[in-house]
C-alpha cells in the first residue's frame, strides 16, 4: 500500500478547519515538562541482564496472586478454567482479528453470535452486539445511542456510576458540547434520580450494583423514565452478579451496557478487557459496532453475517453510528467459553459462592474495631466505613502483605465524605485463610 502524506497545503487546511494556527497549538493541553522530558537512560543491557532486572522490578509488585486480594471497584479476580485459557491460544482464534471479510470467518461470526445471545439472556435484553472495547466505553456509547434515539442531548449520570464510566460520558459531552447532570456521590444508595428528568433529558445512567456496592429494584425508575420517554441506561460492572440479580431488561431498561472481564478474562493489570452491549429490539439499528446474525446459504445450510456494521470501517464515516467502539474479538471468545463451560446453572452457583462469600466477610468486618458496612444489600462487594483514613489503612495493610480493598478516596479524589470509605471485595478465590488474615491485620492497623 502507498503511502500517501499530506503536503503543506493540506496540513494548513487542516489547521483552520480546527481553529488553531500550528500543530504545537494541538498539543496545549499537554504539561510542558511531559512534552519533551530528560530521560536518564542506563546504558544498553545485554537479553539476560535485562530479564534479572525485568524480573526484580516485578519482585516489587503484591499480586493478587500471591496475596489474600480483596480488590473490585470495577475489575474483578475470578477463577477462569484452564480448558478457556488454552481453546483461546488454538492458532485459528488467536490470529483472527476482525471479521472485514466475514463470508471467510465464519467461525468468527459463529462464536461472535453465540457470544451476542449469551449477553442477550444475562441481561434479559432483546438483541446484544458483538462487543465493545470494554465497560465504560460502552456506557459512552450508550449515551451517544440515546441521544440518536430520543433526538434530545442532556445526560443524567448516577453518583453511584463508577467514576471511570463517568469520566468517559463526561470527556464525550464536553468534546460535543452537550449537557450532563452528574449527581452528587452517593454512598448510602438513596439518591432520586427521577428529580433530574426533565424534558431535554435523552437518558438516565446508573449502575446496578452501584459502585458502592448497592443493589437496586431499578422498575420505579424505569417507569418514571418511560414516562418522561427517557432511556434508561444500567451499567454492570460486575458481569457475574447477572447470575443472580434480576436482569436489568426485566426491571425496564432499554439500554445494557457492562464490563465483562469477570468471564474469562483476567485482571492483566487493566486490559485487554470486553465491553457488553445489549438493548431493546425495536433501537437496533441504532446500536453501535457490529451484530452477527444466522442465515441459509443457496443449498440451505446454516450459516452466519454481519446483519449490521455500523461502523466507519464499513459504511460512509457520516452514517457511522461511532468511530471508538473496538470489537474485542479474543476477549469475547473467552467470556463465550467460560460462560459455555459453566452453563446457566453454573453462572447461577458461581454468583451464590459469590454473594456467600461477601456476606461471610461482610459479617465478620461490620463492628471491627469502630468499621461499619453501610450497605443492607449487595452482591459480592460492600462499602466499609473505617474510623480512620482508608488511604493509609490499605498501604497499612499491604505491608502485611494484604491487599485488603480499595479506598473510594482514590476513585473520588474531591469528595472529603469518601476519604474513610473502603470498598471491600470477596471472590469465589477468597479462602477462609484470607478472610482470617484480613481480619488480623485490620484489628492491628485499625
Amino acid at each position: 500500500m502507498r503511502y500517501l502524506g499530506q503536503t503543506k497545503a493540506d496540513r494548513a487546511e487542516m489547521l483552520a478547519a480546527i481553529g488553531v494556527s500550528d500543530i504545537d497549538a494541538l498539543f496545549k493541553d499537554v504539561p510542558a515538562e511531559a512534552l519533551n522530558p530528560e530521560i536518564d537512560l542506563p546504558p544498553h543491557l545485554g537479553e539476560l541482564e535485562v530479564e534479572r532486572h525485568i524480573a526484580a522490578l516485578a519482585a516489587k509488585n503484591l499480586s493478587p496472586a500471591d496475596a489474600p486480594c480483596f480488590l473490585g471497584g470495577g475489575a474483578y479476580r475470578h477463577h477462569i478454567p484452564a480448558a478457556a485459557d488454552h481453546l483461546i491460544q488454538r492458532s485459528e482464534f488467536l490470529t483472527s482479528y476482525t471479521p472485514y471479510q466475514p463470508e471467510i470467518a465464519q467461525g468468527t461470526l459463529q462464536y461472535l453470535f453465540e457470544f451476542q445471545t449469551q449477553v442477550a439472556l444475562i441481561t434479559g435484553m432483546d438483541v446484544a452486539n458483538a462487543s465493545l472495547y470494554d465497560g465504560a466505553t460502552a456506557c459512552g456509547e450508550a449515551v451517544l445511542m440515546a441521544q440518536r434515539v430520543t433526538k434530545r442531548h442532556k445526560a443524567v449520570l448516577s453518583g453511584g456510576l463508577h467514576p471511570h464510566y463517568r469520566d468517559v460520558v463526561e470527556t464525550l459531552m464536553r468534546q460535543t458540547d452537550q449537557p450532563y447532570n452528574a449527581a452528587p456521590m452517593d454512598v448510602h444508595g438513596e439518591e432520586d434520580l427521577t428529580a433530574l428528568i426533565d424534558d431535554e433529558t435523552a437518558c438516565v445512567v446508573v449502575q446496578n450494583p452501584s459502585l458502592f456496592g448497592h443493589v437496586r429494584d431499578l422498575s420505579p425508575l424505569a417507569k418514571a423514565c418511560q414516562a418522561k420517554g427517557v432511556l434508561l441506561v444500567v451499567a454492570v460492572s460486575e458481569v457475574v452478579s447477572l447470575g443472580l440479580l434480576m436482569p436489568p431488561g426485566e426491571m425496564g431498561a432499554d439500554i445494557v451496557v457492562a464490563e465483562g472481564q469477570s468471564i474469562g478474562v483476567p485482571l492483566s493489570f487493566g486490559g485487554p478487557y470486553v465491553g457488553l452491549f445489549a438493548a431493546k429490539e425495536k433501537f437496533l439499528r441504532q446500536m453501535p459496532g457490529r451484530l452477527c446474525g444466522e442465515t441459509k446459504d443457496q443449498d440451505g445450510r446454516r450459516g452466519f453475517v454481519l446483519t449490521l456494521s455500523a461502523r466507519e470501517q464499513h459504511i460512509r464515516r457520516e452514517k457511522a453510528t461511532s468511530n471508538i467502539c473496538t470489537n474485542s474479538g479474543l476477549c469475547a471468545l473467552a467470556f463465550t467459553i467460560h460462560l459455555s463451560l459453566l452453563g446457566e446453572a453454573g453462572l447461577v452457583r458461581l454468583a451464590e459462592i459469590n454473594h456467600g462469600k461477601a456476606v461471610q466477610l461482610a459479617e465478620r468486618l461490620d463492628g471491627l474495631k469502630g468499621a461499619r458496612v453501610l450497605n443492607d444489600a449487595f452482591f459480592n462487594e460492600f462499602t466499609l466505613e473505617l474510623p480512620k483514613p482508608a488511604k493509609a489503612v490499605v498501604e497499612a495493610l499491604a505491608a502485611k502483605g494484604i491487599l485488603g480493598g480499595i479506598p473510594a478516596s482514590r476513585l473520588w479524589p474531591d469528595e472529603a465524605a469518601a476519604e474513610n470509605l473502603l470498598l471491600v471485595t470477596a471472590t469465589e478465590m477468597n479462602t477462609e485463610a484470607d478472610m482470617d488474615a484480613l481480619v488480623a491485620a485490620l484489628e492491628e492497623v485499625l
